[in-house]
């Protein structure tokens, strides 16, 4: 069994080839943070893991997605669920102002 040193040093390496892939490249050319919605240049765009590498999540297609680096900073490692959930929070503040 992998430690947990050593399963996220693999999985960091998984992005990083990742980060190389047609596929991401697609995903940066669309620019849309996955969390806020906007439109981002490709540079501005981070790779987020939805279930982070802390909580068990893979460095797989499924499991990752572009952010802002706003959005990203502050989700840190919560579960995606968590993320979204503080979000709805948000907008429903903002809709009272």
């Amino acid at each position: 069994m992998l430690s947990h040193e050593d399963f996220a040093r693999r999985e960091k390496e998984k992005a990083r080839r990742l980060r190389k892939t047609r596929w991401w490249l697609r995903k940066l050319t669309d620019g849309v943070c996955y969390y806020c919605g906007l439109k981002f240049p490709a540079s501005e765009l981070t790779m987020d893991h939805l279930i982070p590498l802390s909580k068990g999540g893979m460095s797989a297609r499924e499991n990752i997605v572009p952010a802002c680096k706003n959005c990203n900073t502050k989700k840190n490692s919560q579960l995606t669920v968590d993320w979204t959930e503080y979000m709805e929070r948000l907008k429903g503040m903002e809709s009272l102002v």
